[in-house]
């Protein structure tokens, strides 16, 4: 009898990137044979999000799809949407079994066979109860894995449910971290990338020890020295756990890419109060001042919210004015969407769709000016790029340290290589073309 066959689907962060990895292997050890998400298989596991609106709607989507694959397959939805309504998962139609923060990492125990359920199960903690911390990486490409280095938070924002969704702050140990950085090292992938939900607080143990075993930096240090890694990037750190000896760190070490993404949210230190955030804007250019100070030529992304409760046409302009005078390279926009309970879902001064909308369109093309001049400046200049091991429409792309995306013609020995490049323009799609200057080992 052949082994069943599992694929997955992951909504979201980097960080359920990396927890979908470790979770495909549990089935793969227990005998599945895991295959792609647009592939026949008997089982379908759905990773989901819950950070906006737009996540929750394109579950119901993503279940049809591996219905349309296999009418009798067996559907599992898994993740933060998964801990904050289970019961409005196991509603729609042709799920079969739902597990929360805790229970996913035991996903193969909760499968008896593989017929599907009259009625949906439903298998999720009390969200106090995921206080232990479960490792993870994702190993899905050749160039490079998400090292899950924290999970869960204990900052009080008040649009956010992920505190809700995962839990306390709570860290890998130092000794597991380097483990699986050296098993990752080992399977020739150039490239890791350090996830978490705060990875900035660092360093706090199980059982909601408040008292951190490890800071970011000893982190940080540590990994630095880890074998057979060529690239370490730091993917999300709150601004106010951004220390200068880390920015240093970076700015000298021998693996740590010059690449930062620092939540903003807004420019308004009004918003900022509203939002609970833990610094004010003064705080975020000292941030940037420093890096670039240390990595003239870092690449800094942000992340803004647009439509919150309360923001006047005044607050928004101010956010506006305050990024485009910053030192940044580009924006993620979100558009503020209303979620169950939050504080910020109560609050007075509702802005209207159609303003969200527009917000959001305006700081979408700050962004892409942004980026536009980020790259513009770094034209001329040779930098190492990974490449990819995709084929997209005869062109192969890749990353420099400082995250300029390069493209050029597709050419199969580039795959997962480091190469000199000399930038050389921008274009039409707004990627950098690169002339070649390493010497290329042609594939055997």
């Amino acid at each position: 009898m052949p082994n069943p066959k599992v694929a997955f689907y992951t909504l979201g962060c980097k960080l359920n990137f990396s927890e979908t990895s470790t979770i495909s292997r549990s089935f793969e050890n227990d005998g599945y044979e895991k295959v792609e998400f647009h592939e026949t298989a008997d089982v379908y596991v759905i990773n989901t999000c819950s950070v906006t609106e737009n996540a929750d709607k394109r579950f119901k989507s993503i279940v049809k799809q591996a219905q349309k694959t296999n009418e009798d397959a067996f559907v599992i939805g898994i993740g933060c949407y998964a801990q904050l309504q289970p019961e409005e998962l196991a509603a729609v139609d042709g799920v079969d079994l739902v597990l929360g923060a805790t229970e996913k990492f035991k996903v193969t125990q909760y499968i008896n066979d593989l017929s599907k359920n009259e009625t949906s199960e439903v298998h999720s903690c009390e969200i106090d109860e995921a206080n232990f911390y479960v490792g993870s990486y994702s190993i899905g490409d050749r160039t490079r894995a998400f090292l899950k280095v924290q999970d869960g938070c204990d900052y009080k924002c008040t649009y956010c449910t992920i505190p809700l969704a995962r839990g306390i702050s709570r860290s890998d140990t130092l000794k597991n971290v380097l483990k699986n950085a050296a098993e990752i090292a080992a399977q020739d992938i150039k490239e890791i990338v350090l996830t978490g939900v705060n990875i900035g607080d660092y360093g706090k143990g199980e059982f909601g020890n408040k008292k951190h075993e490890h800071t970011f930096l000893e982190l940080v240090k540590a990994l630095d020295e880890v074998e057979g890694i060529e690239r370490l990037r730091i993917s999300s750190i709150e601004p106010n756990l951004l220390k200068n000896e880390t920015i240093d760190f970076v700015g000298d070490s021998k693996c740590f890419v010059p690449h930062f993404h620092i939540p903003l949210q807004s420019g308004s230190n009004e918003m900022l109060k509203l939002m609970r955030r833990r610094y004010q804007r003064e705080l975020y250019v000292d941030r940037v001042q420093q890096i670039k100070k240390q990595m003239p030529d870092a690449c800094i992304g942000v992340d803004v919210i647009v439509g919150f409760p309360g923001e006047t046409e005044a607050h928004f302009l101010e956010t506006y004015q305050f990024l485009n005078e910053l030192n940044i390279s580009y924006l993620h926009v979100f558009t503020y969407s209303e979620r169950p309970n939050t504080l910020a879902a109560e609050m007075n001064g509702v802005v209207s769709k159609k303003q969200r909308k527009k917000r959001s369109k305006l700081l979408r093309g700050l962004s892409a000016k942004k980026r536009r001049a980020f790259y513009e400046s770094q034209l001329g200049k040779t930098k190492t790029v990974l490449f990819e091991a995709e084929n997209k429409e005869g062109y192969i792309h890749g990353f420099t340290k400082n995250y300029v995306k390069v493209i050029h013609p597709w050419n199969p020995n580039f795959v997962n290589q480091l190469l000199d490049v000399k930038l050389e323009e921008i274009d039409e799609t707004g990627m950098v073309k690169a002339k070649i200057l390493s010497q290329v080992t042609e594939l055997v």
